[in-house]
């Protein structure tokens, strides 16, 4: 996946079920998924506190769902920060399904 920003690189680790994102080689936010079907539940969104409001979380989610899309993925945003980010944003086609509310 391409740099989100200069020094910043967004990986998806498979073995992990996560997005990363580093700033100059360290983690600094992380996405937590699952697959199912065709399918990508996005579980969990965490930035550590040394990297927060730095806009990390953001160009990680974004790079992230991009990629899912890419991959012909139906995204399903359980986390909170991942579900704002797609009410707040436009993701050029992006299959979304809403979990079922509580």
């Amino acid at each position: 996946m391409s740099d989100a920003a200069p020094h910043t690189l967004v990986t998806r680790n498979d073995s992990a079920s996560r997005y990363e994102i580093h700033s100059g080689g360290e983690l600094a936010a992380f996405a937590e998924y699952r697959e199912s079907g065709t399918s990508t539940v996005f579980t969990h969104t965490e930035t550590l506190p040394e990297f927060a409001g730095k806009g990390m979380g953001l160009a990680l989610v974004a790079q992230a769902l991009a990629d899912a899309v890419a991959r012909d993925r139906t995204i399903v945003p359980l986390c909170p920060f991942v579900a704002r980010y797609l009410q707040r944003n436009d993701v050029p086609g992006a299959v979304i399904e809403l979990p079922p509310s509580e």
